[in-house]
Order: structure tokens, then sequence, then C-alpha cells
């Protein structure tokens, strides 16, 4: 049999796969987003020292990209749904496996790259270089404590969707809000914590209720305009940045913690994903088009894990050759059409770790 026929008789009849469809997407889009943002530039007088920088600055006309490709509303959906369909009466078993599975690839990146950062640091490296690779490793991995966080709390936020419906939405839409006015205060600081929890409970709550049946596909009809018109309006009338992901200059990022632009472009997003639903679970039942949904799903964490890691061996390869363009150059002119030709030896390399590293994921 092929792989494409086994994995479709393996997967249980009542499994959701446009939920499976919808955390594949989640994660290309983490994974595109950050490749294509992540500008990693060499001093032209000291080739192995490096700074960040990101070419929705010099580009502004790529800001609509980022709205397509920040994605992490539909994650937290798709996690929220799978916390509600996996719970079922079984708490603690759930969540320690549930910790074990999130855990597992965290501690082998860290058991790989903190050696490699010792090393970089023992034999010279420039401070700037080993900021830009601690930033590109660890700062994507924030969303992990949220998502744990989240989970802990999945069978009271079950509990509470079981009860009263969406409601419990209503109380954490005021907390992002006041986030959003403490920083243009300069008050943020402290909230931020309690502002990016609650800004991501919003689609995990929605996930939840999609699991749980309180969100029918007429909620779509509501979700899309709204979130639209919101985000409009925030952008056009209160002064938002226009970015999905911060980009520096803009005083402030929609992302840390999620503004209520964030929230907005989420309910678009999802509201998308349920007029779509229907179609596209009949479109997975062809065995060919669930096998790569599939194939993603069993290395989610792998790949997000190490898709940083790609990027960085390629371009620790590249400085050899100089400011590679789309690599190591800054990120004007022709720099993002540049950057799409290194699309696929990032994809390549990612491949390629996650091939050795995946085994950590899910043992056999």
């Amino acid at each position: 049999m092929s792989l494409a026929v086994r994995l479709d008789a393996a997967t249980p009849a009542h499994r959701d796969r446009t939920v499976d469809a919808l955390r594949a997407v989640a994660i290309l889009g983490v994974v595109l987003g950050h490749w294509l943002v992540s500008a990693v530039v060499s001093d032209p007088a000291r080739a192995t020292a490096w700074h960040g920088a990101s070419p929705l600055r010099e580009h502004p006309a790529l800001i609509p990209a980022t709205w397509v490709l920040q994605t992490l509303g539909l994650f937290f959906l798709a996690g929220g749904y799978s916390a509600a369909r996996g719970i079922r009466g079984r708490h603690l078993p759930w969540l320690g496996a549930r910790v074990v599975r999130l855990a597992r690839p965290v501690a082998v990146l860290a058991a790989v790259w903190v050696p490699a950062w010792l090393l970089l640091r023992a034999t010279g490296a420039p401070e700037s270089t080993l900021h830009v690779v601690r930033s590109l490793l660890v700062h994507p991995l924030w969303f992990l404590l949220v998502y744990l966080v989240l989970t802990g709390c999945a069978p009271a936020l079950r509990a509470a969707v079981r009860r009263y419906g969406l409601w419990p939405l209503l109380p954490l839409l005021p907390l992002v809000a006041a986030s959003d006015i403490g920083r243009h205060l300069d008050l943020a600081a402290w909230s931020r914590p309690v502002a990016t929890v609650a800004g991501w409970a919003v689609p995990y709550l929605l996930g939840i209720a999609l699991a749980e049946g309180r969100l029918p596909r007429r909620a779509g009809l509501v979700l899309l305009p709204v979130g639209v018109a919101a985000g409009a309006a925030l952008v056009l009338l209160a002064g938002y940045p226009a970015s999905a992901v911060g980009v520096p200059g803009d005083g402030w990022s929609n992302l840390d913690p999620p503004s209520l632009f964030a929230l907005a472009l989420a309910a678009a997003q999802i509201g998308v994903y349920l007029l779509v639903r229907d179609r596209l679970a009949g479109w997975l039942r062809h065995p060919a088009r669930w096998t790569p949904v599939a194939v993603l799903n069993m290395a989610a964490m792998t790949v997000f894990c190490w898709h940083q890691s790609a990027l960085l061996l390629v371009t620790f390869a590249g400085v050899p050759a100089g400011r590679l363009p789309g690599l190591l150059d800054e990120p004007t002119g022709a720099w993002p059409v540049h950057r799409l030709l290194w699309l696929p030896v990032f994809a390549l390399t990612l491949a390629a770790l996650c091939s050795a590293f995946h085994r950590w994921e899910r043992p056999r």
C-alpha cells in the first residue's frame, strides 16, 4: 500500500481533518513568515559580525503579506479544539501527555544549541552575532509558555464554554484593550503577561466552542466582516500599526503582546475557515491531499522548533561567500525576491533536521 493510502486508512473516522489542515496552515505560516522577515545582515568589514533587520521597514508594500502569514490565531483555535476533544474525563493523563509532547522537542533543541552557543562565545564570536542567534532561536518559543498555560486551564475553560457558551470571551477583550491603552501611556510592561494569555485565550476558547458544537458555520458570516472592519478601523482611525508582526520603528508590535488588531485578524481568519470548513472536509477525504497534512501534523513541533535552525545553518554556511543576495545583505532593493530563492534551501535543510530529530517528538 502507498503511504497516502496507509495514512488515510489509519486516520480515525471521527477525526476532524479540517482542524489538522488548520494546524498545518498555521505552522507553515509561522515558518514562512519567519524565513521571510528574519534578515541576518553581516558587517562588510567583518563577515562574522551580524545584526538583525526587517524587510518590512524598507518594503512597506509587503505588509499585507503579514495578514496571511501571521497565523497564531489559527494555531490557538486548533489547540483549543484538540484540548476539548482530548480531555474527555481524563484530565491529568491528557495534560501530562501534552506537556511531554511539547517539552521533549524543546529540550532536544536546547541540548544541541546551548553547547553550540557556548562554543561560539568561547571562540570569540561578536556579541551582536550571539544576540542574533539567541533571538532567532529563543523568541519563537515564547508562545509555548502561553500554550502550556492555556492547556493547563483547558478543563476549566471547557467547562465554562459548555455552561455559558461564548460569554467567557467578553472579559478577555477589555483586558487586551487595556493593555493597548497602557502601551500608549508607557504602562504596558506590568500587563504584558496578562494581556498575552488573555489575547490568545480568545481563539483558544473559540476552538473549544467549535469542538463542543457551539461555533457553527454561520458564525463565520459574523467573524469575517467584523474582523476585517475592526482591523481597518484600528489602523485607519486608532493609529495601530498595519503590520501583523513587529516592524522596527513602529513603536510597538501588534504581536507582543497581542493587540486588538491581532484579535481582529484572528477573527477574520477563523471566519474564513468556518465558511470553507465543509468543502475543505470533502476535499481532504482524498488520500493524496490528506497525506501532506497528516505528515506535517505528526512533525509539527519538530518543524516549529528547528525551522530557525535551518535558516541559521544556511546563513553560517554562506559566510565564506560574503554578503550573498537575500542571505547576508541588507533587506533593501530586490532582497525579497532573492530571499524567495533561498526558501527551497531552507526547506531542504529543515527536512534534514526533522529527519534527525523527529524521533524525539513521537517515539516509536
